[in-house]
């Protein structure tokens, strides 16, 4: 019996497919290793604002507070800004006191409680429940201490800054006091104190429906302000010493 001869039409096809197969191997490691090297230039997470790591519901504070300032309680926010700006009109507007206003409020409030009280038999409506109403002293300790901790921070920098030795924190604090008596002489202290709340009651929300806009305009400006403040550093605030040296060797 005579060997069996191959088929040469099926050893070149076997020898085609092996080829093929070796060059998707070939494409498939050479890809992956340049998804490997690729991942290294990748830009890390987005940076937030104020270097922000956490959702801003929780930066907040969380809660029933937070909600409110980020109207998930859409009935409860309205009804405060409301009540704040009607307050806000009746001092600015027609020209109430806060005296005056506090009073008149009391007038009404016992008043109103005293005849539902007296009258709600007549009118077969029970007589109003007063509740007790005990202020709990941890509330006021941990204000306290709340506060005391925010006046010896305060007290802190303003130490550090007047100490001298950071020009730039020097500048940025006489820059905000600036702006902020700037403003201050636009609007009367109530009205200031109006709109710094309906900031705090409408920034957050806006921020929060558009933080990627936000934060990226941020960041670009943050640039742009370290590129401006190293220019500034470079002509002035470096030649400062010396100036000031050669003025003492002067004298």
């Amino acid at each position: 019996m005579g060997e069996k001869m191959s088929d040469p039409t099926v050893e070149n096809t076997e020898s085609m497919m092996d080829k093929i197969t070796e060059i998707i191997h070939n494409h498939e490691v050479s890809s992956s290793e340049s998804e490997s090297e690729s991942e290294k230039y990748l830009p890390s997470k987005k940076s937030r604002l104020f270097g922000r790591q956490k959702p801003v519901h929780h930066v907040l504070g969380g809660g029933r507070s937070a909600d409110i300032i980020l109207w998930r309680d859409k009935q409860t926010s309205a009804s405060i800004l409301g009540g704040v700006t009607v307050i806000w009109l009746l001092f600015e507007w027609i020209g109430y006191h806060l005296l005056t206003f506090v009073c008149h409020a009391l007038i009404l409030s016992l008043a109103v409680l005293f005849l539902w009280s007296n009258l709600g038999s007549f009118v077969n409506k029970a007589p109003p429940k007063f509740p007790e109403i005990l202020l709990p002293e941890e509330l006021f300790v941990r204000a306290a201490l709340s506060l005391r901790f925010e006046i010896n921070r305060a007290f802190a920098i303003f130490r550090e800054v007047s100490s001298g030795k950071n020009l730039k924190h020097f500048l940025m604090v006489i820059a905000a006091l600036w702006v902020i008596s700037v403003v201050g002489g636009w609007f009367n202290f109530l009205t200031l104190f109006y709109l710094v709340y309906l900031m705090m009651h409408t920034l957050p929300v806006l921020y929060e429906k558009h933080e990627d806009k936000v934060d990226t305009f941020a960041e670009k400006a943050l640039i742009e302000l370290n590129k401006q403040y190293a220019v500034f550093d470079e002509k002035v605030l470096q030649k400062l010493p010396k100036a000031m040296n050669k003025a003492k060797k002067q004298h």
